[in-house]
């Protein structure tokens, strides 16, 4: 006779059914609160209905984006501060489309990880809809996979997907853009959600700034802490700057992967150059500590960071709007930096 065996059932493989039904219930009122007037239906469905109002549009064009928060993850997992890198993730992609005119409808996210715990995943979701609360943008659903042994315990992956819409003749794709246009900065907050690896790697090499170190360059606060700072929003300032009456915007840059140079060449022109003044804007101190303690050549920083500056607009005049920054000459498609 054979020995009989317990029977193996869908937790010992690694997938609780329960954590995620439970952790579905903890969202719900956070996501309750990003309700817009479009929205159909609830949280749980097969799919995700907006019957978007475009009434005022001669020529509605629906824009979308997805990202993630790259490494910054990682600084999550050991601090704890996983709501600060759900907004994040919405901050990026709502900026993603509002450089290009666009009003935000709604956002999607994909959450991935080995083990669901529900309290992580919950502060995470609640980050993404306090965001999407205070941009007006409906968090209308998402997946969340639970992936045994494909992630290392207490760790998980974030994706964002966001859509708008927006007015054809109103696109800003800086094509008009033309020499003599001047460059607006606007400041950000730290790294944002861009050059965590090599910040990390700087940060594990160096002992005198070890993540919970408090080097006086950063008044107070941990090396965690400013490496934590925030993914700022720019939609209101793009759209105070659209509407600025004394210039006309022709087009913005968000400043992320690739830094200054990277992202502001994605809407010049090919027969304009940009010229940014170097030490026209206040670095944030973190990036002072990680250039000297990896010794990193200013080009690599300039590469792998956005040094202080989070969005570029280029418009046609004088704003009081932002921190002039550079202007716009003759040239073939390139970002040049004035020392």
């Amino acid at each position: 006779m054979t020995k009989s065996r317990p029977p193996v059932r869908y937790r010992d493989a690694g997938v609780d059914i329960e954590a995620g039904d439970e952790f579905v219930r903890r969202i719900k009122n956070a996501v309750d609160r990003t309700r817009t007037p479009g929205v159909l239906g609830a949280i749980g469905g097969f799919g995700g209905l907006f019957a978007p109002d475009l009434s005022g549009m001669r020529e509605p064009v629906f824009v979308s984006s997805a990202d993630g928060v790259g490494t910054k993850l990682k600084i999550a997992f050991r601090t704890g501060a996983h709501d600060r890198v759900g907004g994040d993730l919405v901050r990026h992609c709502a900026n993603d489309i509002a450089v290009l005119g666009a009003q935000p409808l709604f956002f999607l996210d994909y959450l991935a990880t080995g083990r669901l715990e529900p309290d992580v995943l919950a502060r995470l979701v609640e980050g993404m809809a306090a965001a999407c609360e205070a941009e007006g943008i409906a968090l209308l659903g998402g997946e969340t996979a639970e992936m045994p042994g494909f992630y290392a315990d207490g760790e998980y992956d974030a994706a964002g997907f966001i859509v708008g819409v927006c007015d054809r003749p109103a696109i800003l794709d800086g094509s008009k853009i033309v020499p003599g246009d001047r460059l607006v900065g606007f400041p950000s907050a730290g790294l944002h959600t861009n050059g965590y690896s090599l910040a990390r790697r700087i940060v594990d090499s160096t002992p005198e700034i070890d993540w919970d170190a408090r080097p006086d360059s950063l008044e107070g606060a941990t090396v965690a802490d400013a490496l934590m700072a925030p993914h700022l929003s720019y939609t209101s300032a793009i759209r105070e700057l659209i509407a600025d009456p004394q210039v006309t915007a022709k087009g913005f840059a968000h400043i992320t992967g690739g830094g200054i140079g990277g992202n502001l060449k994605r809407i010049l022109p090919a027969n304009t150059e940009a010229r940014v003044l170097a030490g026209s804007w206040g670095e944030p101190p973190i990036f002072g500590l990680l250039r000297r303690g990896g010794d990193v050549p200013e080009d690599e920083m300039r590469a792998a960071f956005n040094l202080g500056i989070g969005l570029i607009a280029v418009v046609d005049g004088e704003t009081e709007i932002g921190l002039p920054i550079g202007e716009v000459v003759p040239g073939t498609g390139r970002v040049v930096w004035v020392d």
